[in-house]
């Protein structure tokens, strides 16, 4: 289970939750760091999980699994891993976690044939991987829409329509109704919706649209309209959920907009899961260097190194 003790605050609380699709071990030139950001807009909170010297991969794997409940882990088998033989290793981890961890295979298109259908016949019939088996091609653009679909076949969003991004004590929306201003409190924020707290009694009837909010996160400025969709009570606060709106009247955000929160969403979301991988694998690396340390890694040792 992922943790959520004493001693983690609530944006890493909420950062290990959600579905998340990491690509172990995969080539720069065949899968583009640059397209996880396009995931994210379609609801796939992606991280690649390069092999280097300073923790070994198998142990990064273990961590990722311990910390993070609902992952899915895609292996890039033409890889050569010291140590490390792809068959014997992926048939232990469906071994030993069956459907908790859903597994798939990646691996580059100057496979014959033949070793195709062998690589397929293992992996998934001998082995019983649920994630499938995909051939990479050599065109960096090709692969983005291959892998968009297998996420997509996997359920890679998870429950979850559009990332959520947890917003710091800073961020806030003002923005005048009835000649009266409003100032609230940003509590997350996606592509398509926001939620926030507002200070006192207001008086916005549900479905209301509101022109020219103000957005004011975590440094990201814009102008935007947005409808009343919900209020509920949430920690003692009454929580007012808007959808986005466009001059147009329909729903969402402005072409240009979307592209800017989207980089920002992108970038809140993924720093923490990040900066929790990246202590994680450090310490986890330094005790395998360690004689007189340990490397397995639990879930409640998160509370220390934050």
């Amino acid at each position: 289970m992922p943790y959520n003790g004493c001693g983690m605050d609530d944006t890493i609380s909420f950062a290990l939750e959600g579905r998340k699709t990491f690509f172990i071990a995969t080539e720069p030139s065949l899968l583009s760091e640059s397209y996880l950001e396009d995931y994210l807009t379609r609801g796939y909170e992606t991280y690649i999980v390069p092999d280097d010297r300073n923790c070994p991969l198998a142990k990064k794997v273990q961590s990722i699994i311990s910390i993070f409940e609902d992952s899915i882990l895609f292996f890039y088998i033409d890889a050569e891993i010291e140590g490390l033989n792809w068959k014997t290793y992926i048939k232990q981890l469906q071994d030993a976690y069956g459907e908790r961890v859903l597994i798939g295979v990646l691996y580059s298109k100057h496979h014959s044939e033949e070793e195709r259908r062998i690589i397929e016949k293992y992996y998934l019939f001998d082995v019983g991987i649920q994630g499938g088996c995909i051939s990479l091609e050599f065109q960096k653009a090709k692969n983005f829409a291959l892998i968009d679909r297998v996420m997509y076949a996997n359920q890679a969003s998870g429950r979850r329509k559009n990332v959520r991004a947890i917003c710091d004590n800073n961020s806030k929306i003002t923005f005048i109704y009835n000649n009266v201003e409003y100032t609230a409190k940003l509590s997350d924020i996606s592509l398509t919706h926001f939620s926030c707290t507002i200070p006192g009694e207001s008086y916005i009837p549900l479905y209301e649209k509101i022109k020219n909010v103000f957005v004011d996160i975590n440094g990201l400025h814009f102008k935007t309209d947005a409808i009343l969709l919900l209020q509920r009570i949430s920690n003692n606060s009454m929580l007012y959920v808007f959808i986005f709106s466009k001059h147009d009247g329909s729903q969402g955000l402005e072409d240009d907009l979307k592209r800017r929160l989207s980089e920002k969403i992108y970038q809140m979301v993924t720093d923490k899961v990040k900066m929790i991988l990246q202590l994680v694998f450090d310490e986890v690396g330094r005790g395998d260097r360690d004689p007189n340390g340990h490397s397995t890694f639990h879930p409640e040792d998160l509370a220390r190194l934050l």
